[in-house]
């Protein structure tokens, strides 16, 4: 079984030196009445100050939300997913010398950010179906490669990725595994957050955005061991979560209709895929474990700019791998989903 040691190897050693950023609040702990330290407007306007850096409140709440069961000190907060992803590839990966591993089609700001450090790319393309191959996967590790992309739900195909192919990648490979668990909380299978325990180079990436109808607070999280976490607090921004998102989070997601939501969303998953099945111009709508469907249809291009004339904005897939003439429809309120049934309805019946 590894252990942290194996994990710290893959650090890149300026990470491990670093001596991140403290402000003087970060050394003075208590709570004060008079605050002079950080050349803020003193004037109160419930924004005049500097917001806690280190989330504790807010980390509080999300470590037992929706039965995550993790400990605060396994949870870093960043500005959305992307910061998590950029912050994961600095912590690891040195520019011009490293490598990454993604598995086409799959989330594009893995790639972005890795061309964004520098950093090689090695694909391992999904097969039919959308299914990954651990031995593949494997083959494809080198002496640099650093860390591995698994997106599961995956986007934008919807699918799952098999908890053995995953078990597999994370026993056998010298690698970091950072699996996107971005819309789990739309699927039946259990999150990864319940394997850290096990797997120490295991990092999970969770949102807000979609689920939890945040997107506009731009809140992402990893969760992982203690160790990789205290890492990644070197590596984050000190204020990096506003004052307004930290807020707005905590009194919204105390609230949220969890299983309801969770109702719905199936329930409208299954009702979308049924009725698109039914129309000529739907070749086949792959299984989902999300809350879009990615639907190849007879000629994409021409039902997209169908579609935008209707004002009916949806993802054209087509220029990724394996996804040739696809859709992705995401799962609206009841009435969005009727309307966009209705015009592809219309579209066949003029063609």
């Amino acid at each position: 079984m590894k252990t942290y040691s194996d994990v710290e190897k893959l650090i890149r050693p300026n990470i491990l030196a670093l001596k991140p950023y403290s402000s003087a609040r970060d050394e003075f702990t208590e709570k004060a009445s008079v605050y002079l330290d950080a050349n803020e407007n003193p004037f109160e306007s419930g924004i005049n100050r500097y917001p806690d850096s280190h989330h504790v409140a807010l980390r509080n709440i999300l470590a037992q939300q929706n039965n995550r069961c993790v400990n605060p000190n396994q949870i870093v907060l960043g500005n959305g997913s992307d910061e998590i992803i950029d912050m994961v590839v600095r912590m690891c990966c040195t520019p011009a010398q490293d490598n990454v591993i993604i598995t086409p089609p799959t989330y594009g700001m893995y790639e972005v950010v890795a061309n964004i450090q520098d950093i090689a790319i090695q694909r391992v393309f999904l097969k039919d179906n959308f299914t990954l191959e651990a031995d593949e996967v494997l083959a494809a590790v080198n002496d640099n490669t650093k860390l591995i992309f698994i997106c599961s739900p995956n986007n934008p195909s919807g699918n799952s990725i098999p908890k053995t192919v995953i078990e597999k990648i994370l026993s056998a490979s010298n690698c970091l595994v950072f699996v996107d668990e971005a819309y789990i909380d739309f699927s039946d299978e259990p999150s990864w957050t319940t394997r850290l325990a096990e797997f120490p180079n295991l990092i999970v990436g969770q949102t807000l955005s979609k689920f939890y109808g945040m997107a506009g607070l731009r809140l992402g999280m990893a969760i992982a061991s203690k160790e990789i976490i205290a890492l990644l607090n070197k590596i984050k921004p000190p204020y990096n979560i506003n004052v307004l998102t930290q807020n707005k989070v905590t009194e919204l997601i105390q609230n949220i209709p969890f299983v309801e939501l969770k109702t719905f969303f199936r329930n409208e998953r299954e009702a979308l895929m049924t009725a698109l099945e039914q129309l000529p111009i739907v070749k086949k709508v792959y299984p989902s474990s999300s809350n879009f469907l990615l639907t190849e249809v007879t000629d994409a291009h021409a039902i997209y700019d169908f579609l935008v004339g209707k004002s009916i904005i949806v993802r054209n897939r087509s220029n990724q791998y394996g996804c040739d003439n696809c859709l992705r429809f995401t799962v609206g309120t009841t009435s969005e989903n009727n309307h966009l049934l209705d015009a592809l309805k219309n579209y066949s019946s003029i063609k």
